[in-house]
């Protein structure tokens, strides 16, 4: 019937309303137009799809068959029609389905602390939570499978961030060396010290991206030696199992429970920080639904971090350690 005809949206809202009300005078009266006007606007929708819409019934009219399964038809554009202008205005309640991609800590201490205020003031928002390292997450963000990644780098480094992205700075955490409780020696006094005395023992580094790796080897290379990187693994709960069982060194959070066989060896001058980032495709932050998360986000992470300085702007990495 409708082939590659094109149908104003508008003729059906006249056409559904007829199926609603049954009479053109109704119809006219609901829409503030004239009977004329409705009649004229259904003859031309009749011609838009090809066939008859309405038909003389008594000294009324009533919708052919053909009528019938557009007016069914139109209830369903229409109301996407409604929700899509209702979803993108600007200054309605947010509404939507925001599909998010990230690494788990940033997951548990990020996005699930807002979840609760979020379905208190945008009730019409909802999350949809996919568990990604950020090499995984930015290849959804760029097919457009998830509207925000939840991402990391370090400090040591720092990773370009693409044009076509916008990054708003989260958190950021400090790591430390681990290593074998019984090899501890006495705190180091920079950074570089501390991986000179592990240089000839074997690194234990992430699986599934390559940023504490790039981090080890920039220090490594600051101190003068080429590290051994041995083991890739993803759990830094199996990174301290590694460790306790004497097959390796390896960066952990400072702020993270270790196991009584491990022990941790401050890492200052230079420090190495993670910093966490929120980013979505440029362009997409007038959408509601993005906008009040990221509010969210923001406001959770100033709220939890009250004295930490705000980490730089520019850096996004895509191949990043995330637990």
């Amino acid at each position: 019937m409708l082939n590659n005809r094109r149908v104003d949206l508008r003729r059906l809202r006249f056409l559904l309303e007829l199926s609603r009300l049954g009479s053109m005078r109704d119809v006219a009266d609901e829409l503030g137009v004239t009977t004329s006007t409705v009649s004229q606007q259904l003859a031309v929708l009749a011609r838009e799809v090809g066939t008859a819409l309405v038909e003389p019934h008594g000294r009324r009219v009533r919708l052919t068959p053909a009528g019938r399964r557009l007016a069914e038809h139109a209830v369903t554009i229409l109301a996407a029609v409604d929700a899509a202008r209702l979803d993108l205005d600007d200054g309605a309640d947010p509404a939507g389905t925001v599909r998010v991609a990230g690494f788990a800590t940033a997951i548990r201490r990020s996005l699930l602390p807002v979840r609760a205020n979020l379905a208190v003031r945008h009730p019409k928002v909802r999350l949809r939570i996919h568990e990604h390292e950020p090499a995984e997450a930015f290849q959804l963000l760029a097919t457009d499978a998830v509207d925000l990644v939840l991402t990391y780098d370090y400090n040591l480094a720092p990773a370009p961030v693409a044009r076509t992205l916008q990054v708003q700075p989260l958190w950021s955490a400090a790591w430390d060396l681990a290593v074998p409780a019984p090899l501890a020696p006495l705190p180091a006094a920079t950074t570089s010290a501390a991986f000179t005395r592990f240089r000839d023992h074997p690194w234990i580094v992430n699986s599934r991206n390559t940023a504490d790796e790039d981090v080890v080897r920039t220090v490594a290379s600051m101190a003068g030696f080429e590290p051994q990187i041995a083991h890739h693994a993803d759990s830094l709960e199996l990174v301290q199992d590694l460790i306790v069982a004497g097959l390796g060194v390896a960066l952990l959070p400072r702020d993270q429970p270790t196991d009584p066989g491990v022990r941790m060896l401050a890492l200052t001058e230079p420090d190495v920080t993670l910093r966490s980032y929120a980013v979505i495709r440029r362009g997409h932050a007038g959408w509601p639904p993005l906008a009040a998360i990221i509010d969210l986000l923001t406001a959770q992470s100033a709220a939890s971090n009250p004295t930490e300085p705000p980490v730089g702007p520019r850096q996004v990495r895509r191949d990043h350690r995330g637990e």
